[in-house]
Order: structure tokens, then C-alpha cells, then sequence
């Protein structure tokens, strides 16, 4: 019998399956604008809602430039990552898309600046650099020099049932201070899940979600691992990749590891854990707000064991602004990621770029931009906030942003810097499929660890120089 899902949670599922959707609105003008004051901003869809947060702090920079302003409009692009990611490509290639301002993911940055497709930014586009969180900020720098700034952030984090680890009598219920994987898997002992369930899942499949726990397997397994310097110089050793995989290949066997999270993206795996067949879940801070309003008092989230992987999104202004338009979109951007819109976005379930964000709450800055994510009654016209967010605190004392989040962000390890990532990636989940793939025929032993990591070595030294 198929389990029924909260009706939270089929709320985010929804919203990821629309981000898969096709159809876009590539040249549709912000209203009230002519070509002359219109900044076209383009980005992958809002996982907030439909209108969210960042549609709201777009239209609070309308507000504020007034009717004879320069006008922004949020253009959403369907598809995958990787589909947005060709989108951007070819419509600033061949300049059939008018966008101005495009939010791209942390590890695009290098590759849109060495083609030419972003420019430089000056010192207007970002407010308070020194309040940036230092390993956030890095990605928006290529060659050095600032080509974007950090909208949100985004780092892998491990949710967990606590109802589950109750019941089974574990050693430990509140992880909030942190967990080993040895620990982990003591408490999955304990658990003891039932056939067809497992102790925990994440995102395997052949998708950039394997890429993301192949890397943070490594970074675990190898200390200071990178696979490219930053010029984008291939510098991993073989003995470094045997050591990753053999790490990776442990975190995600049988029988701790849902079976089918080598077919899982983001939303099956979420679902999987909101069905209460895995008691752990490896996932984005995105998923905080609507998992404690579906399981309350039964969730508790806490840092990834080892090392957890950078990710997010930043703003660049195309090569194709120019003049007054340029510094407009500039300014959209200081305004954009100014301490207050990161406030925003932290109530709103990203991950904000700004060390003030996660002070304590009065000293850190408002949320005024968006009343409807304020963190105080009097921020909001109506006298109260419209949006429900979780509490900050847990019934320990530890502050989920400041404790949890904000410490991981800092810790966090970067994927491959290089304007070839897209081919490192696709490189990865391919030599990882060995680790996936159904058991080979009889008579035949699936490749040993070594033996993997001296194939993806070699393919890794095809695609990248050094």
C-alpha cells in the first residue's frame, strides 16, 4: 500500500517537478519599461514558491526606483541545472535571449567569464564586501578579478527523525553538535530499518548530485583534496582518487544506503525520507522550512558528517550592458545582495552570503525588503508576517543559522574550479558509474577502487590541462 505524503512536502515535490518543466519566458519585458529602462534578470526557478522571495526583492527594487525608475522583471528558466545552464549558453552566444543580469550557479562563474559572456564588475555592484562570508565570496571571483556577487548559498546538510532514533532507544536523539559517520551508522544499527527501508539516502543518480557526494567524499577521505588548482590546472593524484572512492563507495553501500538512491535526484530522495523510509537524508537548506512545518518537534538537522560541498548561486551582468544600463544593473545587484535582502533570503530557506545575517536575532539586520518574511510584527505593513518559518532555536539552545548553517557555509569545500567543469562533471558521473551499475555477469568482479580511480584519472587528464 503506497504511503500518502504530507501535504507539505508534496508542495516542494511539485515545485521541483515544475523546475523540470519545459517552456520559458526568454524576452518577455518588465512592464511599465521600455528597452532603454528595463533589466531583464534571468535565473533558475524559485524554490521558494511562485512568488518568491526573490520575485519579492526584485519588485521591492521596483518600488524603490519608482515609476520613472529603471524597472527589473525576473525571467524563471525550466529545466535542470544543466538545461539552464545550455539555455544561458546559447542565448548569450547568440544573443536571442535579452538578458541583462543572470543568476548563475557558484561553479559556472569561471567559464562565462573566460568565454567573455560576463563582465567585470566594479565596487558598486556589491555593498560591504567585508561582510561576505570569505569561502562564499571566492566563487565570484575568476582570474582575479570580481566577475558576480553571492545571491544565496547553499551547502548539504543531514535532517533526521527523531521520533526514529527515540523509539529505537540510540545512544543519541539530538545531533545538533554534530556526528561522525562511524556514529551514524551505530545509530542506523540501532534503527534497525525494515526490509525495503534503509538509514539514510541522498542524490546519486547520473545527474551533478553525484558529482556533489563524489567530492564530498574526497575532500573527507583526502585532507586539503582539490581536483583543480585555480587556474583550472588539473593537480588530484591517483593515490588521492582511490582514496575518494573507497569513501564514497563505504558512505553509500548497502545495507545503510537506500537502494534506490542511485536513481534518486533532490526530490526522491526527499520523498523517500518523508515517507519515513530512511531516517537520515542528505539534502539543501532549502527543505528546512517545509520539513519542521510537516514533522516539528520529530526533525532535527544537523552538519553533514566530514566535509559538505559549496554551493549556491551568483549575480553577473552580461557583456552585452553597457554604459548607464551597466551601472543600473549594478546597482540591482548591490541592492539585491545588501545585508537586508540576505536576511530575507535566510528567513525565506536559503542560505544567506553575509556573516550579519546569522547574528543573534535584533542585531542582526531585518528583513524589510520583503515584509512578508520580516522577523518582527513591526516590519510588516499588517502588523504581522504572512509567511510561517520555523524557529530558530531548538529546545537545546542551538540556533539552526548560527550553529548549524552558518558554520558549514564557512567549512565548506569547493567543486572543481574551472571553466571546464562542465566536462569535469559529466566525467565524474560517468567513471562513477562503475560504483551504480548493476553487479557485472558470472564469472566476472566488479573493478576494484583502485582500479576505478585509475580510470577517472586518466579521463580527468583527457579533459583537463596540467
Amino acid at each position: 500500500m503506497a504511503r500518502r505524503l504530507p501535504a507539505a512536502v508534496l508542495s516542494v515535490l511539485s515545485l521541483l517537478a515544475l523546475a523540470s518543466c519545459t517552456g520559458g519566458e526568454g524576452r518577455e519585458q518588465p512592464q511599465g519599461a521600455d528597452a532603454s529602462t528595463r533589466i531583464v534578470v534571468a535565473s533558475g526557478q524559485d524554490v521558494t514558491g511562485k512568488n518568491g522571495i526573490r520575485r519579492q526583492l526584485i519588485d521591492a527594487w521596483n518600488t524603490k526606483e519608482g515609476r520613472h525608475g529603471y524597472q527589473a522583471r525576473l525571467v524563471e528558466l525550466p529545466g535542470s541545472a544543466d538545461q539552464q545552464r545550455s539555455q544561458l549558453l546559447g542565448a548569450l552566444q547568440s544573443g536571442s535571449a535579452d538578458y541583462d543580469v543572470v543568476n548563475l550557479d557558484v561553479t559556472w562563474i569561471p567559464e562565462f567569464a573566460e568565454s567573455g559572456m560576463i563582465r567585470p564588475l566594479t565596487d558598486a555592484a556589491v555593498e560591504a564586501p567585508r561582510d561576505l562570508i570569505p569561502s562564499v565570496d571566492s566563487t565570484s571571483h575568476w582570474d582575479g578579478e570580481r566577475y558576480a556577487v553571492p545571491f544565496n548559498s547553499d551547502t548539504g546538510l543531514l535532517y533526521y527523525r527523531k521520533d526514529h532514533l527515540q523509539k529505537a532507544g540510540a545512544s543519541r536523539t539530538e545531533l545538533s553538535d554534530g556526528v561522525t559517520w562511524d556514529e551514524l551508522r551505530n545509530l542506523i544499527d540501532a534503527v534497525d530499518p525494515e526490509d525495503g527501508n534503509a538509514g539514510w539516502t541522498t542524490q546519486l543518480a547520473a545527474y551533478e548530485g553525484r558529482t556533489v557526494n563524489a567530492i564530498e567524499a574526497f575532500a573527507s577521505a583526502v585532507p586539503d583534496f582539490d581536483l583543480t588548482d585555480r587556474d583550472g590546472e588539473y593537480v588530484a593524484t591517483e593515490q588521492q582518487l582511490t582514496a575518494g572512492v573507497s569513501e564514497l563507495r563505504e558512505r553509500t553501500a548497502k545495507p545503510y544506503t537506500l537502494k534506490e538512491a542511485s536513481q534518486s535526484r533532490e526530490a526522491e530522495s526527499l520523498s523517500a525520507f518523508a515517507e519515513g523510509r530512511t531516517t537520515f537524508l542528505r539534502h539543501w537548506p532549502y527543505v528546512y522550512p517545509t520539513l519542521y512545518e510537516t514533522f516539528k518537534g520529530k526533525l532535527g538537522v544537523t552538519r553533514l558528517p566530514g566535509k559538505a560541498v559549496l554551493g549556491g548561486q551568483n549575480l553577473a551582468v552580461t557583456s552585452s550592458m553597457s554604459g548607464q544600463r551597466a551601472a543600473k544593473a549594478e546597482e540591482l545587484i548591490a541592492f539585491l545582495t545588501d545585508p537586508d535582502s540576505e536576511r530575507c533570503l535566510l528567513r525565506a530557506g536559503f542560505a544567506a552570503t553575509r556573516a550579519s545575517a546569522y547574528q543573534d536575532p535584533g542585531t542582526a539586520p531585518d528583513c524589510r525588503h520583503a515584509p512578508a518574511y520580516a522577523e518582527s510584527p513591526s516590519a510588516s505593513p499588517t502588523g504581522e508576517s504572512t509567511v510561517r518559518t520555523p524557529p530558530d532555536r531548538f529546545t537545546d539552545g542551538t540556533s539552526y543559522s548560527r550553529d548549524i548553517l552558518y558554520p558549514a557555509l564557512r567549512e565548506a569545500v569547493h567543486r572543481p574550479v574551472t571553466p571546464l567543469y562542465g566536462a569535469v562533471n559529466r566525467t565524474l558521473i560517468t567513471e562513477l558509474d562503475a560504483l551504480y551499475d548493476p553487479p557485472p555477469g558470472a564469472g566476472q568482479s566488479p573493478p576494484s577502487d583502485a582500479e576505478i580511480a585509475k580510470s577517472l584519472d586518466e579521463a580527468l587528464r583527457e579533459v583537463l590541462p596540467g
